[in-house]
């Protein structure tokens, strides 16, 4: 009998890729087979995702699957960043591209959803991290401006979902990204109809939610043709990405934290039920969806956007400067010449992203990033120290204390801030997988397709299969005294 193949389809906020997981012997092997560019198309002021072309780069990663000779596969899942969405019409069409999270029209949206219903009311209910990013907002934007869309709009679907829709043409919306709307009950997994009545949202446009490892469908016949492949079942993994993520962190046992770092850190621990009390709302924390009926209870922060935004602020300057370099140019510079909290509103979309780091710092009082290497440094430190500041509030709130770190994701390739986070929090850290999203997508649909009983016995493969690294902390006292220092410029 052939080894089972997967594919996960994992969409991120610049780039996306189909990856073919293939099951054997309690081990999975990836081979990545298409890997494709993803930007905002800004239009009459307005930022868009370019959804068209995204469902062809699919199906083109598709067809490369049918020439590389995999045509019989056992399923497809389709994962994607949080909280961004679309609209369907009545007749089925597609009502324009979905608005990108980092547009400016939730701009005043909070302060507007707060007097419509009290803040701490609609954290006891969704238990979600208040960016003004949220599904829920980009919805009351919409609403408040009159959109024309509403009007006509049959349901809402959220990306991952978008792509299971033009896939097999079932409308549902899966569990793990339906929780990153801020529009869940967290306790009952269902849509907060207090909170659809309160701000006046239009609740009919909720689909019906399933949970991870649900089959939603047989590819369309179409599709099929077009990429020359045989009839597949369309499986809903855990549809963000970080959900995925943390289903390939390897863990054991419950006292482990994981950081999914890449552009954004997302930082925090699986638990049974949410962590919805006066402290997690202070500290800004949230509840969101996990496989197996878990939580992910974790802090939404700044990754490394910041040295993304550095590098392209550098190159449109003609300065190109290999990643590796960086790094390497970061250890030889000073270490904390400067502390800058990655989450301050400044970092969201800077024009200049090193002009906002100088601004921030002369703001504080505090010596200028000069070289390249500096500006780097104080990035990965301080990212480090933010990791440190979650931490202590994640510990405030749990019965036991966390042991040791997680690190998953493109950022765990990052020697540097591996070793940084390692001294910043005390302690050990794990490194990999690198490729966690598709690995725990993949598993997942292994689950559901009935090759891996559990998510323990996934974990077990993802331990099997991975080069994982470790770091232990070094110059604890160093790392402790400037953590007491810069703590003050940390915001929740």
């Amino acid at each position: 009998m052939a080894a089972p193949e997967f594919v996960a389809c994992d969409f991120g906020a610049g780039s996306g890729r189909l990856i073919l997981g293939t099951l054997s012997d309690s081990k999975v092997s990836l081979k990545e087979i298409h890997r494709f560019t993803n930007r905002e198309v800004e239009i009459l002021g307005h930022d868009y995702w370019d959804l068209p072309r995204l469902f062809a780069e699919l199906k083109n990663g598709l067809s490369r699957l049918r020439t590389e000779g995999h045509r019989e596969l056992s399923s497809i899942g389709v994962d994607t960043w949080g909280v961004d969405f679309g609209l369907i019409a009545r007749d089925g069409t597609v009502l324009g591209n979905p608005v990108a999270y980092r547009d400016s029209r939730t701009e005043g949206m909070i302060e507007q959803a707060f007097e419509l219903m009290p803040k701490k009311e609609l954290y006891q209910v969704t238990g979600i991290q208040f960016l003004q990013f949220n599904s829920l907002f980009q919805l009351l934007s919409m609403v408040k401006n009159s959109s024309p869309l509403l009007e006509v709009a049959e349901n809402l679907l959220f990306m991952p979902d978008l792509f299971n829709y033009l896939m097999t043409g079932e409308v549902v919306s899966e569990y793990t990204i339906a929780s990153t709307s801020q529009m869940l009950d967290a306790a009952k997994k269902a849509w907060a109809d207090p909170v659809f009545e309160a701000l006046g949202l239009p609740r009919s446009l909720m689909p019906s939610i399933v949970g991870p490892g649900h089959i939603v469908g047989q590819l369309r016949p179409n599709i099929c043709s077009e990429t020359g492949l045989q009839v597949v079942d369309v499986v809903a993994p855990a549809c963000h990405d970080t959900a995925s993520a943390v289903a390939a962190v390897p863990g054991k046992g419950s006292n482990w934290a994981y950081l999914s770092s890449g552009t954004w850190s997302l930082l925090g621990t699986e638990e049974d039920a949410p962590i919805i009390n006066d402290l997690s709302l202070a500290s800004n924390f949230t509840n969101e969806g996990g496989f197996n009926g878990k939580i992910r209870f974790l802090r939404n922060n700044m990754g490394l956007w910041l040295l993304t935004r550095c590098r392209h602020a550098w190159a449109e300057d003609g300065e190109t400067i290999d990643y590796d370099s960086l790094l390497d140019q970061a250890l030889k510079s000073p270490p904390f010449k400067c502390v800058i909290d990655p989450d301050d509103h400044s970092f969201l979309n800077p024009l200049d992203m090193p002009a906002a780091i100088e601004a921030f710092c002369s703001a504080a009082g505090m010596a200028v990033p000069e070289s390249k290497g500096e500006f780097v440094r104080t990035i990965l430190e301080s990212l480090a120290l933010k990791y440190r500041f979650i931490l202590d509030q994640i510990n405030s709130m749990r019965t036991e204390p966390v042991e040791e770190l997680h690190i998953v994701g493109g950022g765990s390739r990052n020697s540097v801030l591996n070793q940084f986070a390692a001294n910043a929090c005390r302690l050990p850290v794990t490194a990999g997988p690198v490729e966690a999203t598709a690995l725990g997508n993949i598993l997942i649909q292994a689950i559901a397709k009935g090759y891996l009983t559990d998510l323990d016995e996934a974990r077990n493969v993802v331990r099997e299969s991975s080069q994982l690294r470790e770091y232990e902390p070094t110059d604890r006292d160093l790392w402790d005294e400037q953590y007491q220092t810069s703590k003050a410029y940390f915001r929740t």
